[in-house]
């Protein structure tokens, strides 16, 4: 059983600018050049030229997306820009769209309920069941996904250890914090063991402590196999998590890839911080000629250089900064910046 949620990406209304035409074009070839799924594992979602249609507005256009097995794969975009719509026709809640989207080979048009029992969606709301307690919730949805009796006990205990709520099984679900609830979801749709999950804003409304135990919870999820669509407003917590993400924006899909892959698309510099112990105007200017170096910034106690990786890699640096006498305290690669990537890619448009 799957839970209705709200159209959280129904179009709103929004001005068309005329290069959408060309914008299109440039995002469509900066699509070809993100690096592709995994060929050597099977794909467990395959989406081809994805169309949604709400009357005369398109949610969706033209999406391609294939996350293989064992994949986190986040996807990130403004509201209104075609996450849920995508994650409804793959939890087979959209029937209406165009191209095809397949769940381990099963199209979601054609057997919606074989892709059920494959695959489990958490909205990005709780539901309606708050009468119950956690015991009867699980329950209920245990013998939604026909689980043999003889056996729900046993599964509804052990979901509820891998979400740390083992002693809430007899609260009142209208008394658990929002953080509790979206566990709970969690532990919902892991019921019947489906190998795709299906995570709509999984951490909307989340305190910073509930946050982390999803993201810790997500983790251990990753490190079963399971196979993880995620979609978030929270860039830096998917680019801890996810192995590739897609950037999502007026139903078009700006970028995909790694994050190693998108900086490279963008031709963003990659900054690494260095304390040295021989620092000197003379080693900084021969460092400043080492090949792939943009700029080197002075700071009061260690030097920012900022790099071009598609010329010369960290480890590479490393090994030139040593070759021109440097004697290295600190060599700290800064993290990737999903944000800058996101900025950059994205115009603010909604589809």
């Amino acid at each position: 059983m799957i839970e209705p949620s709200p159209e959280s990406d129904q179009p709103a209304d929004s001005d068309w600018v005329d290069d959408a035409v060309a914008q299109a074009e440039a995002d469509a070839a900066k699509q070809a050049e993100a690096a592709p799924a995994d060929p050597t594992k099977p794909l467990v979602v395959d989406v081809r030229n994805l169309w949604v249609r709400y009357g005369k507005m398109a949610a969706v256009k033209g999406i391609e997306l294939q996350i293989p097995q064992g994949e986190v794969f986040g996807f990130i975009g403004p509201n209104g820009a075609g996450k849920s719509s995508t994650i409804k026709v793959l939890a087979t809640l959209q029937r209406s769209f165009e191209g095809t989207a397949r769940v381990n080979g099963v199209d979601v048009r054609v057997d919606p309920t074989a892709v059920r029992e494959q695959m489990g969606y958490v909205p990005d709301f709780f539901g309606v069941y708050e009468d119950l307690t956690a015991r009867e919730y699980l329950h209920f949805f245990a013998a939604a996904y026909r689980i043999e009796r003889g056996k729900r006990e046993s599964i509804v205990n052990d979901v509820l250890e891998l979400t740390d709520l083992t002693n809430k099984i007899d609260a009142q679900v209208d008394t658990l914090s929002r953080g509790m609830k979206q566990r709970l979801s969690l532990a919902r749709v892991l019921l019947h063991d489906p190998e795709l999950l299906l995570l709509d804003e999984p951490t909307s409304g989340l305190d910073p402590r509930a946050r982390i135990e999803v993201r810790e919870l997500l983790k251990a999820l990753t490190e079963m196999g399971k196979t993880i669509l995620i979609s978030s407003h929270i860039l830096h917590e998917l680019a801890h998590l996810c192995t590739r993400i897609g950037i999502i924006e007026a139903g078009e899909m700006v970028a995909q890839g790694s994050m190693n892959d998108i900086y490279r698309q963008l031709s963003l510099l990659r900054v690494v911080h260095v304390q040295l112990a021989n620092r000197s105007p003379e080693l900084l200017e021969r460092l400043r000629e080492i090949d792939g170096v943009s700029s080197i910034e002075e700071q009061v106690d260690r030097i920012a250089i900022q790099l071009h990786e598609e010329q010369v890699s960290i480890e590479d640096l490393h090994d030139a900064l040593m070759e021109q006498g440097a004697r290295i305290r600190m060599f700290q690669p800064e993290a990737m910046d999903m944000e800058t990537a996101f900025m950059k890619l994205t115009q603010g448009k909604t589809a």
